[in-house]
């Protein structure tokens, strides 16, 4: 039963991290039978959720159904990061993904290729540039990533 707590848990903050264009609201009744099963912790409150809320959460819902067993060990980890980060850390990542999701979608997707080529590096070579990159005075970081602008396409 914990484990649906945080189950639930973790779609609720997959909710609040992807928004909603319109709030129309879910009845209780047109989740599916998987939803309600997980969701079923929230059922007693479910009709006291903000309409846009309940859309997110029956997103968030469906969307850890349809994850592998991989994807969702990910998630919870993510979440347990999430759960130990103070609010000011929580305030900051919330600002930087509102930061991300502004931008084009062809930066956004630039952005998302640099960083999985670089999860992709051996981690001894992460770790080598992460450290070269802290070493850095802060008029170096601002030139790395102002030449970094200047090299988009389309700009």
């Amino acid at each position: 039963m914990k484990a649906n707590r945080l189950v639930a848990t973790c779609i609720a903050l997959f909710a609040l991290m992807t928004g909603a264009a319109n709030a129309q609201g879910v009845e209780w009744r047109d989740l599916s039978d998987a939803q309600r099963r997980l969701l079923a912790p929230h059922e007693q409150n479910w009709a006291q959720l903000d309409p846009l809320r309940q859309q997110q959460i029956a997103r968030g819902a469906e969307r850890w159904i349809e994850m592998n067993r991989r994807d969702r060990a990910q998630a919870q980890d993510r979440f347990e990061i999430w759960r130990g980060m103070s609010d000011e850390q929580r305030a900051a990542a919330r600002q930087r993904y509102q930061e991300f999701r502004r931008l084009p979608p062809a930066e956004r997707a630039r952005l998302i290729d640099v960083y999985r080529r670089y999860r992709m590096m051996p981690l001894d070579r992460r770790i080598e540039l992460r450290q070269r990159f802290r070493e850095l005075s802060p008029e170096q970081r601002q030139i790395i990533r102002d030449r970094q602008i200047r090299q988009r396409p389309n700009r």
